[in-house]
């Protein structure tokens, strides 16, 4: 079992790019192979026809099956079939092989183009997929640069690793198919060929381990650059007005300094192996002209057609080894799609319940503990939310408030304890149909490149009546008289993350979205951070006025926006320090008392 076990290792090993694209095609695979050996046998089998083509026209006589070899059988099979051996009949029965070979060679660079297609496609909906079921505590503490680099750019290389690689399979295919011929005309000659290519493929070892190692540092490179960028265009406002832009510049321009070099590296070697394919080739037929004529004495219509095959073999070989360079310039990225696949495999979350619930009752946390690692953010939090209450959760930074909003949403797991939606364990239910009933605002506003409709409504159609709750939305969120001001009103492109919108026109679009959608539960983490006085006191009258039609969490440092709460959590270390509403914890708790104070209410 261990033997069989290092094989398939070794196997897997050798055969990485096989296996690797083997997944996602199956037998499709071998299709394409088929198809390669149809192409390369009617291509040998028109070459034969150009000796008795050309024994006619010198000789103007009748055709000898022995000047094409073994292949001899081609002309007996046209005298069998009753074709009289004329220039016009083989010249007919040539163009008839070579149009059939073109037929093939059509459904094959069709059949490789839709395969090629299918697989990147198969690929990125399962990335996308992977990404959907991973959990959010592996996001979080996950590379993003790598992440975003492996999806979009990795991708790229990984369909350009396809490509290159079948590209060589098929040179293989036409070299072994030429041998073939080569070997059922002339054993000696053969094995020439053979000598030829492992002196050629020794020569360009070297060639394909550097390029391999040079593939993997390029990825590696590109990963780190994009995180860079990502963080760059995150943080622009910040290093741009503190003087660090030009700091930061030198990082990235250090890593793009990088990438030049190891891509540069990578077509140098590429270079070598296509500049020295040719001189290489010409000298291997020289040898091997020499080497039939003057020592083996063979005769002249074999030597010819040998020679036509070994010029096609080692055409093919070299074309073989030109697209194995380029598959390798891009290996790097496969290794690196495997890894992170597996990653994500590892950190996926499949809803353990199948239960379909919506919040009908209350939620209930009991004892429920929660930490990274050996750092504890939450311990033995006891809370009852009854449906359409107004909970507010207050305390200084870091003492859980947003960690307990993951926990409700089922974001991130407990490590002790339950939280019970109406008797049902959390864990029996399936979070992504729960997930449906929240709304969730946070600090930062989300925005999406696309129309302002597209944002509020999640790309919902145009529909009267979605048009008629969109500008409901917009309403309640204050922001309907700026959209009507807009020379587009809701079709307006946003750009990216809104760059064009205040910090306040943002969060009043990512509210409005809340407010469209059919939801139970709406959590609001700092939401209103962003406004200015004014309109933070505009929607904050329209957040009291859903009170008792909608269960809402605030989780808020300004405690001028929870005045009006049913209840208000104090969470200090990750532990509940009191609960009351606004009255009760002034009286009751010095440091709620002390929080008021120092926001002057």
């Amino acid at each position: 079992m261990a033997k069989i076990n290092k094989i398939k290792k070794l196997i897997t090993k050798k055969f990485q790019g096989f296996t690797f694209f083997y997944e996602y095609l199956g037998k499709k695979i071998y299709v394409a192979l088929i198809l390669s050996i149809f192409v390369g046998v009617l291509d040998g089998f028109g070459l034969s026809m150009f000796l008795p083509l050309m024994q006619l026209i010198n000789d103007s006589g009748s055709v000898d099956s022995d000047s094409v070899g073994r292949l001899g059988f081609l002309i007996d099979f046209l005298t069998s079939m009753g074709f009289e051996l004329t220039i016009v009949s083989i010249l007919v029965f040539l163009c008839f092989l070579f149009s059939l070979k073109a037929v093939i060679k059509y459904g094959y660079e069709v059949y490789r183009v839709i395969i090629q297609g299918f697989f990147i496609k198969k690929l990125r909906l399962e990335l996308v997929n992977l990404m959907n079921l991973i959990s959010y505590k592996y996001y979080v503490i996950s590379d993003v640069g790598r992440i975003q680099n492996t999806m979009s750019g990795e991708v790229d290389r990984v369909n350009k690793a396809f490509g290159s690689y079948f590209k060589a399979v098929e040179q293989l295919v036409l070299t072994l198919v030429y041998m073939s011929f080569a070997f059922f005309i002339d054993v000696r000659f053969a094995i020439l060929v053979s000598m030829g290519g492992l002196i050629i493929n020794f020569l360009y070892k070297r060639i394909y381990t550097s390029t391999k190692t040079t593939s993997r540092q390029f990825t590696t490179d590109s990963n780190y650059y994009q995180g860079l960028i990502i963080q760059y265009v995150a943080n622009y406002k910040y290093l741009k007005s503190t003087g660090y832009v030009d700091r930061y510049g030198k990082r990235l321009s250090s890593t793009i300094w990088d990438l030049y070099n190891s891509d540069v590296k990578i077509g140098r070697l590429g270079a070598v192996v296509i500049s020295s394919r040719e001189p290489l080739l010409i000298i291997i037929v020289a040898v091997t002209i020499l080497i039939q004529t003057r020592l083996f004495d063979s005769p002249l219509g074999p030597i010819i057609l040998s020679l036509l095959f070994f010029y096609r073999a080692l055409t093919a070989l070299m074309g073989m080894q030109t697209a194995w360079n380029y598959y390798l310039a891009n290996s790097g990225s496969i290794e690196n799609m495997k890894d992170f696949r597996n990653e994500l495999e590892k950190n996926m979350v499949v809803d353990q319940g199948a239960i379909k619930i919506r919040f009908n009752s209350y939620i209930k946390l009991k004892d429920v503990s929660f930490n990274y690692d050996e750092s504890h953010v939450l311990r033995h939090i006891n809370l009852t939310i009854e449906k359409n209450t107004t909970i507010a959760f207050v305390g200084q930074s870091g003492s859980g408030k947003t960690t307990l909003m993951n926990l409700i949403t089922g974001l991130l797991p407990v490590n002790t304890g339950d939280i019970l939606i109406d008797r049902t364990p959390l864990n029996d239910i399936n979070l992504n149909e729960f997930r449906k009933s929240f709304g969730y605002i946070t600090q930062d506003p989300i925005i999406f490149n696309d129309t302002i409709f597209n944002n509020v409504t999640m790309w919902d159609e145009q529909s009267e009546e979605n048009i008629e709750s969109f500008n409901i939305a917009i309403q309640e969120a204050i922001i309907d008289v700026f959209i009507k001001i807009l020379p587009d009103g809701r079709d307006t492109i946003l750009g990216n993350n809104g760059v064009n919108l205040s910090g306040g026109q943002k969060q009043r679009i990512s509210i409005a979205r809340e407010l469209y959608k059919d939801i139970s539960i709406l959590i609001m983490d700092e939401a209103t951070s962003a406004l200015d006085s004014e309109t933070e006191k505009l929607i904050q009258t329209n957040i009291d006025n859903l009170k008792g039609h909608h269960t809402i969490l605030i989780v808020a440092h300004r405690l001028s926006t929870i005045k009006n709460a049913d209840k208000i959590v104090l969470l200090n270390d990750g532990h509940i320090e009191a609960t009351g509403n606004y009255l009760e914890l002034i009286n009751n708790s010095d440091r709620f008392k002390n929080m008021v104070k120092m926001q002057e209410l």
